[in-house]
């Protein structure tokens, strides 16, 4: 019998969340992490952040994010920060790769199977209500704040509403998912915010409307910086350079006009051409019918 474009998505949402053994895995290794980076640097405190930490990995593409509040003064520049840090990565590590690739330094253990990205942030006196609020690397050069348990806290509140349970999530981890099956150069935690900032005024979840209503708006309004909803920092950036913002725009039109093509043929029961180009959406990996 064949599937439903909505027992499509539920497929393709359960095939997407990582598996346990691989949160098992990343467990492991984070002990010797954090051991490395205490043997070298005097260390505040620890937060593991982005897709894992959120509940919006995409399996086999998602990294653990780890934010080091480092108990320095800050520097002058953010490449010694991450100098830093990856200078005591590679001297625990010596047989493992250790990059930047800003506004982290990425660990790629397994061969890159396991890959661990690592933060360095300066705590500030900026934060309100008691929640910290880092200053960390830019994207190309400088500082940008972040607000880690700010920014989870309102993707879980968005999440949890009446009538989207769970919809927030799932949008960012479809989004996530059009990024790395596309290989589109775009911030994780840009598209986590954009979705569940689009989530918090809709009353319902449904996945082919939402994913094609996100990636029209984003396409709208040219992947355009987004100002921090809780007002905890500043704002949200989409790409790293210029370079990588074309980039990923001409990708977000495709995204965009393939996500409305789906749509219309849902809507006039034409299922196998949304399926189609559902398929297309996601770089061949959306549930055959």
């Amino acid at each position: 019998m064949s599937r439903t474009v909505a027992e499509g998505f539920r497929s393709f949402l359960e095939r997407l969340t990582p598996l346990q053994s691989q949160r098992d895995a990343a467990a492991k290794h984070r002990s010797s992490v954090e051991a490395s980076l205490r043997n070298a640097l005097p260390v505040r405190i620890f937060r593991e952040t982005g897709s894992f930490q959120h509940g919006t990995g995409v399996r086999n593409h998602t990294d653990v994010d780890l934010l080091v509040s480092i108990a320095r003064d800050r520097p002058g520049s953010s490449d010694t920060a991450l100098a830093w840090v990856k200078d005591a990565l590679e001297s625990s590590f010596p047989y493992t790769r250790v990059r930047i690739s800003r506004p982290t330094v990425v660990v790629e253990f397994a061969g890159g199977a396991e890959t661990w990205e690592v933060l360095p942030g300066f705590l500030t006196n900026r934060g309100a209500d008691g929640a910290p609020v880092y200053d960390i690397p830019g994207p190309s050069s400088g500082w940008l704040d972040s607000a880690p348990t700010v920014h989870l806290s309102y993707v879980t509140e968005i999440n949890g509403k009446g009538g989207i349970k769970g919809g927030a999530k799932s949008l960012a981890r479809l989004a996530k998912a059009w990024k790395y099956y596309n290989s589109v150069p775009i911030s994780s935690f840009y598209l986590e915010m954009r979705a569940a900032k689009y989530m918090a005024s809709e009353s319902s979840f449904n996945p082919i409307f939402d994913i094609c209503r996100l990636l029209e708006h984003l396409d709208e309004i040219k992947l355009a910086s987004m100002l921090d909803p809780k007002g905890a920092s500043g704002r949200f950036y989409a790409c790293s350079s210029d370079a990588k913002g074309a980039e990923a725009l001409s990708k977000v039109s495709t995204g965009a006009t393939r996500a409305r093509k789906a749509l219309s043929a849902h809507l006039g029961g034409d299922e196998q051409t949304a399926f189609y180009y559902l398929d297309l959406l996601f770089g061949g990996n959306f549930p055959a019918r």
